[in-house]
């Protein structure tokens, strides 16, 4: 029994009429009963056309004139004939019905063009099984997108305006918001078998998603006149193939009026010869985000791919060192590499090492234990011991990434720097280099770095600094600065773009024979117990 009243009546009679099935007539009858949908599809046809068949016995008065006065006997023969008829498949309506009662399983609905009727039942749920397990996914939820051609919501809208013609003539009245949309019905439909056949729940938070298209040739002039109409809703964009996106259309659909829409667009709407086509199901995984920390030991290992003028400057990076195998691991089809700074291709990192992230798009496989992870870390260390080592690897949120880049100008990094001076020095030469605090400097954007970041001055604190005598041309230096200082620029000056640097300090030609990162002071990732210490 449908959950349907009598005042249902009229709008399942007008969109019978129209061309509507049975789903269609639901909705405008804003149904919210997802049951009712459920129903096999002729057993659901059938009650509505009994629903929508006037009630003789609320009628007496109809009822006694058709005993007084009874149809002749050629009549009654073809009521017969059209009975018998009736009985092989289609029901034929009688002569001087008000409204079309013809059942006809092959006409193709004049508003969601066969979405509700031919890809919403077991067979299409197998289909799409096969797809996603052809696919090669590992997943334990899913949920399911679907978007349909922008076509369905003129003829949506179309439809909706016949049916408050014809309520309104009964003093009723309906909204176009308490409409049950098309998506919303069809997921009531796929949802419960495309989750039998894959033995996993719907979860319209889950990280997988299968997704499927539909798309109608037939009638995808049918937004066209909406151009015209309001031509401010369709701008081209990017990435779009066309101008009369679904929500374009809404927009437009939202600002003509009825009675210039009923100009240029039948009510109800013409009836299409096909349905719509289910376009290649496809799947997608959202990123799986995987952080931890470097370190380099390597003087010819750029941090990321070394490419000048589409010619490699270097055979291998960090970058690629660490994310190849994590590609290869989660089978994800793409990456993205962040780190807290980076440090020029000869430079070390030293101490816990950098904090990075890597961005798995499209992963395959996307659960695993600490245990597997554990592996993976051995796995990348012992294949790329001489030049990096990876600790405190882990399976992060995308929230926690920002974690690495907050503050970024206020947290402070240690070097250790290998001076050589022009003029010879002495011990005492240097001592005064540890008594400086919170020296302040102005750095010019950088010669080296110019033709990548923007030309700038920029100021920097160095918080303290060591000086370690080695000989009468070369001493140690440690620092501790603020993060984003130009190390090499401060010792060298980068003619007189760094002020005040160590040439002025010393008042003689100073530069830096080597450089190592021994401590980037970032809370984050959190530290992994019974991690080997690299240095």
């Amino acid at each position: 029994m449908l959950p349907l009243k009598e005042k249902d009546r009229t709008i399942v009679q007008t969109l019978l009429k129209a061309g509507c099935c049975p789903r269609c007539v639901l909705r405008f009858c804003c149904v919210g009963l997802q049951s009712a949908y459920r129903q096999p599809y002729q057993i659901l046809e059938d009650e509505l056309h009994r629903f929508a068949k006037p009630d003789e016995s609320s009628n007496p008065t109809a009822a006694a004139e058709e005993e007084e006065d009874p149809p002749c006997k050629r009549i009654k023969l073809e009521g017969a004939e059209i009975s018998v008829a009736g009985e092989k498949g289609t029901a034929i309506p009688l002569p001087g019905d008000s409204f079309d009662t013809q059942k006809n399983e092959q006409n193709v609905c004049v508003v969601c063009l066969g979405v509700l009727q031919d890809f919403c039942d077991k067979d299409f749920a197998q289909k799409m099984s096969r797809a996603v397990d052809s696919a090669g996914y590992q997943f334990n939820s899913l949920v399911v997108s679907v978007s349909l051609p922008p076509q369905l919501s003129v003829r949506e809208h179309s439809v909706w305006l016949l049916v408050k013609k014809e309520v309104g003539l009964k003093g009723l009245c309906l909204g176009k918001d308490d409409v049950i949309q098309i998506k919303e019905a069809y997921k009531w439909l796929i949802h419960p078998l495309i989750s039998q056949e894959l033995g996993v729940p719907v979860n319209g938070k889950s990280s997988f998603e299968v997704s499927i298209a539909f798309i109608h040739p037939e009638t995808d002039g049918d937004c066209h006149f909406l151009a015209a109409a309001c031509s401010d809703c369709f701008k081209p964009a990017k990435n779009k193939q066309s101008v009369f996106t679904r929500m374009a259309v809404i927009k437009a659909l939202e600002k003509i009026k009825d009675a210039d829409f009923r100009k240029q667009f039948p009510c109800p709407p013409c009836p299409p010869v096909t349905k719509c086509v289910a376009q290649d199901i496809q799947c997608l995984h959202s990123p799986v985000f995987i952080a931890g920390r470097y370190n380099k030991y390597s003087r010819t290992l750029p941090q990321t791919p070394w490419v000048i003028d589409g010619e490699r400057k270097m055979e291998s990076s960090v970058e690629e060192l660490i994310s190849d195998h994590l590609l290869a691991t989660f089978r994800a089809d793409g990456f993205n590499f962040s780190s807290s700074g980076r440090e020029d291709v000869d430079v070390r990192t030293l101490g816990k090492g950098r904090p990075f992230a890597v961005e798995l798009l499209n992963p395959h496989r996307a659960v695993f234990t600490k245990d597997e992870i554990k592996k993976l870390q051995e796995t990348i260390n012992n294949s790329s011991s001489e030049k990096i080592k990876v600790r405190d690897l882990q399976i992060v949120t995308r929230d926690a990434v920002g974690h690495m880049k907050e503050g970024e100008e206020e947290k402070t990094k240690s070097y250790r720097a290998l001076i050589w001076t022009e003029r010879p020095i002495q011990e005492h030469d240097i001592e005064f280099i540890n008594d400086i605090k919170e020296l302040r400097v102005n750095q010019k954007t950088p010669l080296r770095v110019l033709h990548r970041r923007p030309l700038a001055v920029r100021q920097r604190v160095i918080h303290t600094m060591k000086a370690q005598f080695l000989d009468e041309h070369h001493f140690q230096l440690h620092l501790r600065t603020q993060a984003l200082s130009y190390i090499k620029e401060f010792v060298h000056g980068d003619f007189g773009r760094t002020k005040p640097n160590l040439c002025n300090l010393m008042k003689t030609v100073t530069d830096i024979l080597e450089l190592d990162v021994e401590s980037v002071d970032v809370d984050w990732p959190p530290a992994i117990e019974d991690e080997d210490t690299y240095e």
